[in-house]
């Protein structure tokens, strides 16, 4: 890719009344652009001489018609009509910057009006409009970031929780780089091992090395896939997890909703069926970032406005991240509770026994007789015909019970096909309790512990996440020739596709079209 050596120019702020707009300026021409723009209290050009990473205090000047102010070094403060603004100028000289080209950064006061009478200026002194994101383009051309860290720019500036800022921040210090170059590093020496003993077989000798590449490959696949591991965490960091609410009409799931917003969001009724459609709401719980949907009741109804929802809610739950099952424990279980229970198999899942307040009906039990029913009856052969089968749920107990205890005790059940975590925590939506419990648990559920803590390395972008793909995949080609026993120059081959793939995350091995590609989705003046 050719590194455009003009200078450039946009606006680095929101445009809005606000307290101060910056207007950045990078390129061989910055400094001599800002120079002849801003002037000193006594009236003298001041930039020029500035060093690096100093901030000057003047006043930016529109000096057009003026023959005589252009001759002129100095000019008087009372020439009012001529000062766009008074400013603070930041200078940073090249290499040091973030470009690594000379930049300059005006301070003026906040204001759409004002910031673009500055930009305005500098655009007709020399510079030009910026493309979206070029200022981290260039600071990746021109060597000071690599590419996953540019990304990272981009990631930290949408960060919607405190998770996601940490996630982004670590990969913008080179966490993730410095271990995809670890892991090339590795690849390169056998990818040159390899061509040196073809080149060389009287003085580098390859007996004994397919077992010790063998060896080599298990270790990278390894550590490949911890990193691709981490991929549906960090997903769910970045954007948020998709929560779904599911329940019978009236189990309290709206109630719940407005207990986690702490408002009156989704309205609460007696009427079974208050719900119709799906209410999203986006929430912050102990910097977990969960998009959450309070769904229809699930039952079946005649009604052919609820139907809809309750369809809606079907579908919703087969996309979650986490199914959040409110039961209420008043009531008993019944064909609808066995139907939810079909429906999140294999989801993460929490169980809040809900309406505690009330006399209790179900119990932790209970729950999961019905669940292991679900499972036995989902692991059942369709083809089987046994009429002594009690396909009811009417065995399952529902004897009213005094109290239910407050429990984060997980179950753990196979479910479907998939070994599922079952957390159940006793909740009165009604009485706003239960609350701290449900965001614990949600911390176990995902994060093993207390998020703040995990400095667990995230893969939270989409393309990171395919090429580590496509570096395993690599690598267990090299695997199979090894198994199949075939010569030496295969192993390479996929060698240096793995090392290619981990390159192409760090920018060393990517076309001019995809870096084009990433750097578009950035906003201008970045």
């Amino acid at each position: 890719m050719i590194l455009k050596n003009d200078t450039i120019a946009a606006i680095a702020t929101a445009l809005s009344d606000s307290g101060i707009g910056i207007v950045r300026i990078s390129g061989d021409k910055a400094i001599e652009i800002a120079d002849s723009l801003i002037r000193s209290k006594s009236g003298k050009r001041m930039i020029a001489s500035a060093k690096s990473h100093t901030i000057q205090y003047g006043f930016v000047i529109d000096d057009e018609g003026s023959k005589e102010f252009e001759n002129s070094s100095e000019f008087s403060v009372s020439d009012f009509f001529r000062i766009v603004d008074e400013v603070m100028v930041s200078v940073f000289r090249a290499p040091k910057s973030y470009t690594k080209e000379d930049v300059v950064e005006i301070n003026c006061h906040g204001g759409v009006l004002v910031t673009k009478k500055v930009l305005e200026l500098v655009l007709r002194a020399g510079a030009r409009l910026a493309e979206p994101g070029e200022f981290t383009k260039r600071a990746f051309l021109n060597g000071r970031i690599d590419l996953a860290e540019a990304e990272a720019v981009m990631d930290l500036i949408h960060s919607k929780n405190e998770l996601a800022i940490k996630a982004s921040t670590a990969q913008l210090r080179g966490d993730l780089s410095n271990k995809i170059r670890s892991l090339r590093e590795e690849i390169l020496y056998e990818i040159a091992f390899i061509e040196s003993a073809l080149d060389d077989p009287e003085h580098i000798s390859l007996d004994g090395y397919p077992e010790r590449l063998n060896e080599k490959c298990d270790h990278l696949i390894e550590e490949v896939q911890r990193l691709l591991d981490s991929a549906e965490n960090g997903r769910m960091v970045k954007e948020g997890i998709s929560t779904v609410i599911l329940g019978k009409p009236n189990a309290g799931k709206s109630s719940l909703l407005n207990m986690i917003l702490g408002q009156e969001r989704a309205i609460v009724t007696d009427v079974a069926g208050t719900t119709r459609d799906a209410l999203e709401e986006y929430v912050n719980l102990r910097g977990i970032h969960l998009n959450m949907i309070d769904t229809a009741g699930i039952r079946d109804t005649d009604d052919l406005v609820e139907k809809i929802g309750v369809e809606k809610a079907r579908k919703y739950a087969m996309d979650a991240d986490m199914i959040l099952y409110v039961v209420d424990t008043s009531v008993a279980l019944d064909e609808n509770d066995k139907e939810i229970l079909s429906m999140i198999n294999g989801k993460k899942t929490i169980f809040l026994l809900n309406k505690s307040d009330l006399e209790q009906k179900v119990s932790e039990n209970d729950i999961l007789s019905l669940l292991r029913f679900v499972k036995d009856e989902n692991q059942k052969d369709p083809t089987e015909n046994n009429p002594t089968e009690n396909n009811s749920t009417e065995s399952i107990s529902t004897e009213s019970i005094s109290t239910i205890k407050i429990s984060t005790e997980k179950h753990s059940l196979k479910y479907g096909e998939m070994e599922s975590d079952i957390s159940m925590i006793s909740t009165s939506a009604a009485l706003g309790e239960g609350l701290d419990l449900l965001e614990k648990e949600i911390e176990k559920l995902f994060f093993h512990g207390d998020v703040k803590q995990n400095d667990q390395m995230m893969i939270t972008n989409l393309r990171h996440k395919q090429e580590l793909e496509n570096a395993k995949n690599a690598l267990l080609l090299v695997k199979k020739s090894l198994e199949d026993g075939m010569p030496e120059d295969f192993y390479s081959i996929d060698l240096m596709q793995a090392y290619a793939s981990l390159g192409s995350i760090v920018g060393e091995e990517v076309g001019d079209d995809l870096v084009e590609e990433i750097f578009s989705k950035f906003c201008m003046g970045k």
